[in-house]
């Protein structure tokens, strides 16, 4: 199957990018499993004029919409391998074999999270236990929070949660706030506790305490983790593509149009955003779909 823009991953960012080619009266496939990151979330918030949706309505309605362009097309499975060809490149998806060829390639597969491995932290994820205080903190709102250290980053994170709640930043014992840091934590009211946490306790996905290696309980009800994420799609690695370090760990660096390191190749959303949420996610789409149109037009 020939296309003139093939895009891997379907969520907020492959979307995204595909309105803009669409519009452009550009052929485009976008190979999606649906399995996206936000599928923990029950609601999406924070995304202009979608606040309270839920990400699979978001998608719904997105792909409505993108089914009135004759050119767009989605075909439900993902992607297995990708081979650089003399002009364009050649995809094979993994259930079905089926073989792809398009001039310009977007990678929106976003990315995999990797929660500190504490019991009742997974179950909980996007939930009781979230990363972004703009996406889900207002749900939270006026009650017992808490920030789960995984870096020094989250002496960042812990400073900013108090506008939302009262806040314990769990150091765990490894991550130990100093001078001028120490101080404006202390000055936002943030309270410490260095003791790491066991388990956390709650009725189904909610959070009511966590429970301290030595057996103290801390009643909590919301919990603010920042995981390492991790970059899973093979094709990453079969393209070379090159890669960044970003706050929470290693993504595909773009240039200003998200085009990565291998010319033809764009990347969107959380794949190569050192800042991600959904808003960001539709934003790098929007440029990648730009971005690859533009380079369908101009050869320099």
């Amino acid at each position: 199957m020939d296309t003139d823009v093939l895009i891997i991953g379907g969520s907020f960012a492959g979307l995204s990018a595909a309105m803009q080619l669409v519009r452009g009266h550009r052929k485009v496939v976008v190979l999606d499993g649906n399995k996206p990151r936000n599928r923990f979330a029950q609601t999406s918030h924070g995304v202009f004029c979608l606040d309270g949706k839920t990400p699979e309505e978001i998608r719904t309605t997105a792909l409505s919409q993108l089914n009135s362009y004759s050119s767009f097309q989605l075909v439900e499975d993902t992607a297995d391998s990708v081979e650089v060809l003399e002009e364009g490149f050649a995809v094979i998806s993994a259930q079905s074999k089926t073989p792809f060829v398009a001039k310009k390639l977007i990678l929106a597969t976003g990315i995999a999270d990797r929660l500190p491995d504490i019991p009742g932290v997974k179950e909980r994820w996007g939930r009781s236990v979230i990363h972004c205080p703009y996406c889900h903190g207002y749900e939270l709102s006026d009650r017992p929070l808490g920030v789960l250290a995984t870096s020094e980053l989250s002496f960042h994170q812990a400073a900013m949660i108090p506008d939302w709640g009262a806040t314990t930043l769990f150091t765990q014992g490894q991550f130990n706030p100093e001078g001028e840091v120490l101080d404006h934590l202390l000055a936002r009211g943030v309270v410490l506790e260095e003791t790491p946490i066991a388990y956390l306790q709650g009725e189904g996905d909610s959070l009511e305490s966590v429970v301290l290696e030595s057996g103290r309980k801390v009643v909590l009800e919301g919990l603010y983790v920042s995981p390492k994420v991790e970059l899973t799609a093979p094709f990453v690695s079969q393209l070379g593509l090159e890669l960044e370090e970003s706050f929470s760990g290693r993504i595909v660096k773009v240039d200003d149009f998200k085009e990565t390191s291998v010319k033809g190749v764009f990347a969107a959303g959380d794949i190569s955003n050192p800042l991600q949420s959904a808003t960001f996610a539709i934003a790098s789409g929007t440029m990648a779909g730009v971005g690859a149109h533009r380079s369908l037009i101009f050869k320099y």
